[in-house]
């Protein structure tokens, strides 16, 4: 018999509220702006049931970040992800924080692994609470705020002192955010939930297949060309700030390099279309964050410079990061011409049946429709 009984030294609202600088950073920059924001949340049912779907997210995330901006080109777009499981489990709730950071998301995404589950239901009112209480949305008319419930089994409803579904979603339509479930597989009492909390929440129900549908990757003749271009403005990137912060600059871009071909050039267009000089999402590039006017180079004490540039002259330094910059905008045009041949060859080859009812499908239509 599995063992349902939480740690007593974890906190429930440690799990359900962990706030760290980079993402109190994004709330300042959401609020100071004055694009459309668009805010998606995935609540991600990460047993092992689940793992070919989870696979096939890791895919496509990139291909659903390009639809946002495909209908909001210029969207400021923030994601959380919380992946979810069950008491006796790992874990409960495992939740990252609405950010802007969509490449820091992404990297948690490829470290989830589907694991656990047992019994049937699932803790699925706590991460919805996790999802809707736990993250922060931004306020204001000017904001679209989407959850994605996507699992395969139905809530547990006998855990005492546990949060209810119903009064969790009664939250979110006061927040204004629609809620919209996707059930894998068929298992006819979990349809029942997730079509009355699709109700409730005020958003569509989509039944897809147990492993997510069939993943399609249509080859390009520009994927190769994308890669080389991004492989080139990667080597424009210039880490800064703590060293934990150029570390995550490198990885990021380490984990791009190491992503198929296809997610790599997915992840390119999705710069592109993007804009802003960008190469990694969640600041500490000195090259685009000066740009951006965010940061000068002469504010940046030296022991927070990356290597190549602690102790040469100051004129030196203005120098080399000029030369980057220089070099970003010429590839950034090159990228943009490259992504728009991609785009119309991708069209002109899809069908109306291509990929089906699959996870990143279904997310995509589901975000045409709410976003349009």
């Amino acid at each position: 018999m599995r063992n349902f009984a939480l740690t007593a030294s974890v906190s429930f609202s440690t799990l359900l509220f962990p706030l760290s600088a980079i993402a109190e950073q994004d709330r300042q920059q959401s609020t100071q702006s004055a694009r459309p924001q668009v805010q998606v949340a995935f609540v991600l049912d990460t047993t092992g049931s689940m793992s070919g779907l989870i696979e096939g997210a890791k895919q496509k995330i990139w291909s659903i970040t390009n639809t946002i901006l495909d209908v909001n080109p210029d969207a400021d777009i923030s994601m959380a992800l919380i992946g979810y499981r069950d008491r006796g489990d790992e874990y409960v709730v495992k939740p990252f924080h609405m950010t802007r950071d969509v490449q820091g998301l992404y990297s948690e995404l490829r470290r989830f692994t589907a694991d656990g589950g047992g019994d049937t239901p699932e803790s699925v009112n706590e991460a919805l609470e996790a999802a809707v209480r736990g993250q922060d949305w931004t306020e204001g008319d000017n904001v679209r705020r989407i959850i994605f419930l996507v699992g395969d089994a139905p809530p547990h409803m006998d855990y005492q002192n546990a949060p209810r579904y119903a009064e969790v979603i009664s939250a979110a339509r006061e927040k204004g955010i629609i809620v919209n479930t996707i059930q894998a597989g068929d298992d006819p009492e979990t349809r029942e939930y997730w079509q009355e909390i699709a109700r409730l929440g005020g958003g569509q129900y989509h039944p897809i297949p147990q492993d997510g549908g069939q993943i399609v990757q249509i080859q390009t003749p520009y994927d190769q060309q994308i890669n080389d271009v991004q492989r080139r403005i990667d080597d424009t990137i210039v880490p800064y700030g703590t060293t934990h912060a150029q570390e995550a600059v490198r990885e990021k871009v380490a984990e791009r390099a190491d992503a198929p071909a296809s997610v790599r050039a997915d992840n390119s267009s999705f710069y592109a279309k993007r804009g802003g000089g960008e190469a990694v999402t969640g600041g500490s590039d000195l090259v685009a964050d000066i740009e951006s006017g965010s940061v000068s180079l002469d504010a940046v004490p030296e022991a927070e410079l990356s290597p190549e540039l602690r102790g040469i002259a100051a004129g030196e330094r203005d120098a080399f990061v000029r030369q980057k910059q220089d070099e970003r905008k010429v590839l950034e045009a090159e990228m943009a011409d490259l992504v728009g041949k991609r785009d119309d060859f991708i069209k002109q080859e899809s069908t109306a049946s291509t990929g089906g009812d699959s996870f990143d499908n279904t997310v995509r239509s589901l975000l045409r429709d709410q976003l349009g």
